[in-house]
């Protein structure tokens, strides 16, 4: 048991030192980009124009949903965004997209594309309101339309007491606070400055 307990803490102690010579060597923009991650700035930035919404929510996002790997979900959500087929092909009817397939969502402009449509088609059903929005990204609207009712109101809704869905609770917290953490250390590749 003692010999496990040594390893143990041998291991984490070289995987601290390890760190410390990473962010020394590296630099604090490296290691920063290996624990919160952001690539395709440049779609995010034309996507947040185009669709109104912020860029660092739209990263946010991304980093919840796939930490910026193109994947697919176990329940079959794609991309860098997670959409799943029924809701692209909503999106397409919606916004248009006669030509999208598919397999289109492997695409990052495309993912993001309909992603961030989907995110403000969200905001918009609930007159603005960001916290809502992003709740209804992950559990639906149904739910959310339903908890919102159930406390009389948006105005009444606390993301922290109102949702019942532990991993939406989580969900909508951590995507609002990785959205302050873009805009805190990645501004200016977001365009926010």
């Amino acid at each position: 048991m003692r010999r496990r307990r040594a390893t143990a803490l041998l291991a984490v102690g070289a995987l601290v030192s390890l760190a410390v010579v990473l962010a020394v060597r590296v630099g604090p923009s490296a290691v920063r980009h290996f624990t919160l991650p952001l690539n395709h700035e440049d779609i995010i930035r034309q996507q947040a124009a185009d669709k109104q919404l912020d860029p660092a929510l739209i990263a946010a996002v991304i980093y919840q949903e796939s930490k910026f790997r193109d994947q697919t979900s176990s329940v079959g959500a794609k991309g860098l965004m997670q959409l799943m087929p029924s809701t692209a092909k909503f999106i397409a009817h919606k916004s248009g997209g006669t030509k999208f397939q598919l397999a289109d969502l492997g695409t990052p402009q495309v993912n993001i594309a309909y992603g961030s449509w989907y995110l403000r088609y969200l905001i918009q059903h609930y007159k603005g309101n960001t916290t809502l929005g992003v709740a209804a990204y992950n559990a639906g609207m149904v739910n959310v339309d339903r908890w919102v009712k159930r406390v009389g109101g948006p105005g009444n809704f606390d993301a922290g007491r109102n949702i019942p869905f532990p991993e939406t609770r989580h969900y909508v917290l951590s995507v609002l606070s990785h959205r302050d953490q873009y805009r805190q250390h990645y501004a200016r590749e977001l365009g926010l400055r």
